[in-house]
């Protein structure tokens, strides 16, 4: 009879009762995050410290409540399909979120309610850059702790891949697909020259102009360097560099000397500068430099990090930004 019933109620064409396994969305959402970071569900397992088919039931459940497939499997290594793609992006932060709760709980309780604040930063931008913005912020947020992390752009991508920092802050040209990257300021290519120079005479200068003389520029592992051969290479132009040195005030230095001449970023020069320096626009044969705000795909930012962001401009990177195409520079 009461097999009668359940059939009955499936001709009418009502809908499959929906279940979760085990009742908790929470644990469909970490195995399914744990499979996709570790790439099997036998190391997920481990970690969750569950047995193997407990975590295949998991992600079985997911995908039936979903109505779609989320991974595939693969000679026991599972990729992410489309639709799997979207969800990790959305519960990976939540996921992440939930699980170091207590962790941040206590660290806030036992430090008097004391937050951190950790942005990654290359050391133009904490030179020239933040100074206005770490005042402001620590006038209205004194009781946070910052800590401004000085790396490369590659370090910097690092930290923020693995969540060690919020935010970065810095220059790019190519931008990853799992970031976005929001340009805020920009900043003419200047040429820099002693003020006795030859080429502080000139009533025009073309690329050809700097061939003679000897270039000193930031080391070649950083985008100044690779940004500035481009340049001369697409141009079939020549050149050389006299010296290879970290800093822009450290350039500007050797520049005022007689030591050589530089192409520098406008971000870096102040009106004392033009005191000492020659100062011209290349705009004409070089890319703006953009600096901006960078974040991860799919980060939740914290109050902290939000709020610093909103006094750069209020309301970016909000939600609807996270998963669109990075801008490009190039």
């Amino acid at each position: 009879m009461a097999s009668g019933r359940r059939r009955k109620s499936a001709d009418a064409g009502e809908p499959a009762p929906r279940f979760y396994y085990k009742g908790s969305r929470l644990k469909q959402l970490r195995a399914f995050c744990y499979a996709v970071k570790f790439g099997t569900l036998t190391r997920a397992a481990e970690a969750l410290f569950l047995s193997q088919p407990s975590v295949s039931l998991q992600l079985a459940a997911l995908e039936s409540e979903l109505g779609c497939q989320l991974v595939e499997r693969r000679r026991r290594r599972v990729t992410l399909t489309a639709e799997g793609q979207i969800l990790y992006e959305l519960a990976r932060p939540l996921v992440e979120g939930l699980e170091g709760l207590d962790e941040e709980f206590l660290a806030r309780s036992r430090g008097g309610g004391q937050s951190t604040l950790d942005i990654a930063c290359g050391n133009s931008t904490i030179q020239y850059l933040l100074p206005d913005m770490v005042a402001a912020f620590r006038e209205q947020h004194d009781n946070v702790h910052m800590n401004l992390h000085n790396v490369t752009g590659t370090d910097g991508m690092a930290l923020l891949r693995s969540d060690e920092v919020d935010f970065a802050v810095g220059s790019m040209v190519d931008v990853p697909h799992d970031v976005s990257y929001e340009p805020l300021y920009h900043f003419d290519p200047l040429l820099i020259t002693p003020l006795d120079h030859p080429l502080a005479k000139k009533a025009e200068i073309n690329l050809q102009d700097l061939s003679p003389f000897g270039l000193i520029l930031p080391p070649k592992r950083l985008t100044t360097y690779r940004l500035v051969d481009l340049v001369f290479q697409k141009r079939k132009v020549p050149y050389h560099v006299a010296i290879e040195v970290g800093g822009w005030e450290v350039i500007k230095q050797y520049v005022a000397m007689g030591l050589g001449i530089s192409i520098v970023t406008g971000m870096c020069i102040r009106e004392a500068d033009r005191e000492r320096l020659c100062v011209r626009n290349l705009r004409a044969y070089f890319p703006q430099r953009s600096y901006g705000v960078v974040v991860r795909k799919g980060k939740v930012l914290g109050t902290e990090a939000r709020a610093f962001i909103d006094l750069i401009r209020p309301g970016l990177f909000a939600r609807h930004d996270w998963f669109e195409a990075g801008h490009s520079e190039r």
